[in-house]
């Protein structure tokens, strides 16, 4: 496992990388998440920090089950961190199985679905939902201006 502390403006970045997969598939790995991270914050001017594990389907049906009882893989997991911890906002993890698989099927790059992933997962982190309509709509139009401020499409299109 390979770990990589970022400092960037708004974000700082703990990047654990378990899956040696995400590596050999996309060399530029930390500039990516560092990318998506910007972008997701920049559109709820939040700084804090941030730890990233990108593991297998393995360790995130584990990791799906024990917390959500769902035995499972799953593309993403967020975990917000307690507010008496700031100025940490929590974990997320990423599955690189699951994650290819999707991306395949949308026929797009891993690391354009990575990134909407990871902005996806912070904003679970900064305390939005899609568990209704209105709140889908507001956690999307936040996701899709941070993907656009990266230069990627708006997925839900």
């Amino acid at each position: 496992m390979t770990k990589t502390q970022i400092q960037s403006a708004m974000v700082d970045l703990d990047l654990r990388v378990a899956a040696p997969e995400w590596a050999k598939t996309l060399p530029d790995l930390e500039a990516i998440c560092q990318r998506a991270l910007e972008a997701g914050a920049a559109q709820k001017s939040a700084r804090g920090e941030v730890a990233i594990l990108l593991t297998n389907n393995a360790e995130i049906q584990d990791l799906n089950r024990d917390w959500r009882g769902k035995d499972k893989p799953t593309d993403v997991l967020s975990f917000p961190a307690d507010p008496m911890d700031e100025p940490f906002l929590g974990d997320i993890a990423v599955a690189i199985g699951v994650t290819q698989e999707d991306a395949k099927t949308r026929d797009i790059g891993l690391d354009q679905h990575l990134s909407h992933l990871l902005i996806h997962g912070l904003l679970h982190l900064l305390g939005h939902d899609h568990k209704d309509d209105t709140e889908a709509a507001e956690m999307e139009a936040l996701e899709i201006a941070a993907l656009a401020s990266l230069g990627w499409p708006d997925p839900y299109s």
